[in-house]
């Protein structure tokens, strides 16, 4: 339903700043914030300067709306010009004038409800609307007639006074929407810093992720070595503990024929067997700890520290060792350098085929590093076994039933958690030069 309030013909200027003002009027009657009564009495002013501009004359109708519960302020502008030809594309909503014409209606689109008809033979009809608050009185006809007495009565217009009062609303508006700018920018400042945070926040838990997934194959690779070393170290327990209840089956039975003559035998058994598991089990608590806790480090003078080895060794009188008088004082874990200098001149010594054993223990600095090197004249190390001695339980070809199999374990564990390296050079036939590096940083000036 629609109902009718006023009229204005537009043939001039005045009627233009006229139609502004009645817009602007109405829409205060009806309610209308102050920034949307701005934006309707403006894009009335713009629609019916067209007119004037490519007219010459025509006319504004102001109307009150309703529909579906709802009501709206209506400016409905026409002339009988020839029509907008282009009017598909003035309506499109990504259009912009490239020419001084058709600003109008691009600007007007953006203020209010824009609804256009043109033909060449009716002209145009430009519809604005402007939605009336839902808590507004009803506009009743009374109302209206009201307004239509209120325009009668209106003293005449100053066009000077009127532009001037749009162009300080106009500026108003302007200071409103620049207020909004500056909001909308702390906004989006805003939220660019929060997908900043949010991009770091992805990047610490990608990170995160890696570590754990680097983690968990640590843990993986860890637990087999866990049941490979547990279910090793049972079978190989099993025999040193199969012979000593065998020795003492016989012994049992030596005892019960009372043959006390003949234990003599069984009983140097029964202790050999027993400090082979005694060899065993701690050359398997030294594996497992080996380079594994923070050890308290204190001044180590090598020099004293392999002759102290040399003397617990028991070193035979056939072997000659030659030691470095050189060799430098470290600060670092006793405990891990006796480790390895013990398992190496032991393994020199036990694995020597020759009439007279030599061992030559020799240090210099190198790359950063000092290098140590451990040298014996023995059968040598066979090609084929090289790359396995450094694992645990493997003992090479010619020493399957001589050893644990963890010296060179435990070196090896102790080397890597110093972060350096342990390697073995030998022809297989005549000789073996075990190689490790240390810190040279721990050397004490």
């Amino acid at each position: 339903m629609k109902k009718d309030i006023i009229k204005i013909k537009i043939e001039n200027e005045l009627d233009v700043v006229l139609s502004y003002k009645r817009s602007l009027q109405l829409a205060q009657f009806c309610g209308l914030p102050l920034a949307s009564q701005t934006k309707f009495a403006t894009a009335v002013s713009e629609i019916c300067r067209n007119v004037l501009e490519h007219v010459g004359h025509g006319q504004i109708a102001f109307n009150i709306v309703e529909k579906d519960n709802s009501s709206c302020l209506e400016a409905l502008v026409s002339d009988r010009g020839r029509g907008i030809t282009n009017l598909e594309q003035l309506l499109d909503q990504n259009y912009q004038p490239l020419s001084n014409k058709g600003w109008g209606i691009y600007n007007s689109k953006k203020l209010v409800q824009l609804f256009i008809e043109s033909t060449g033979e009716k002209g145009t009809q430009v519809k604005l609307h402007k939605a009336i608050p839902p808590n507004q009185p009803p506009i009743s006809k009374a109302v209206i007639q009201g307004w239509i007495d209120y325009f009668t009565h209106d003293t005449s217009i100053s066009p000077y006074a009127e532009i001037k009062h749009q162009n300080m609303q106009l500026l108003e508006l302007l200071d409103q929407l620049r207020q909004k700018n500056l909001e909308v920018e702390e906004q989006l400042q805003e939220i660019k810093n929060l997908n900043i945070q949010l991009e770091a926040s992805n990047q610490e838990i990608h990170l995160l992720l890696q570590e754990r997934n680097k983690v968990n194959e640590k843990l993986t690779t860890i637990n087999q070595e866990l049941d490979k070393f547990a279910y090793t170290v049972s079978h190989d327990l099993k025999s040193p503990l199969f012979n000593i209840f065998s020795l003492a089956s016989v012994l049992e039975e030596e005892v019960q024929a009372n043959n006390l003559s003949d234990l003599a035998t069984p009983v140097s058994m029964l202790k050999e067997q027993a400090q082979v598991m005694e060899k065993f089990i701690s050359d398997v608590l030294e594996y497992s700890t080996a380079g594994r806790y923070n050890v308290a480090q204190s001044k180590v003078n090598l020099n004293a520290l392999i002759n102290k080895i040399l003397l617990f060794l028991a070193v035979p009188t056939h072997f000659e060792v030659e030691v470095a008088s050189d060799l430098p004082t470290l600060l670092t874990e006793e405990i891990y350098l006796q480790q390895v200098f013990s398992n190496l001149i032991s393994n020199a010594i036990k694995y020597n085929d020759k009439p007279k054993g030599r061992i030559q223990i020799s240090c210099h600095p190198e790359d950063g590093s000092l290098h140590f090197s451990v040298t014996d004249n023995g059968p040598g190390i066979p090609l084929h076994d090289q790359e396995n001695i450094f694992k645990p339980y493997q003992t090479g070809s010619k020493h399957r039933n001589t050893s644990t199999g963890l010296g060179l374990s435990i070196v090896s564990k102790i080397i890597e958690s110093k972060q350096k390296a342990f390697w073995v050079e030998s022809n297989g036939t005549n000789g073996t030069i075990f190689h490790f590096t240390w810190p040279l940083e721990e050397v004490v000036n």
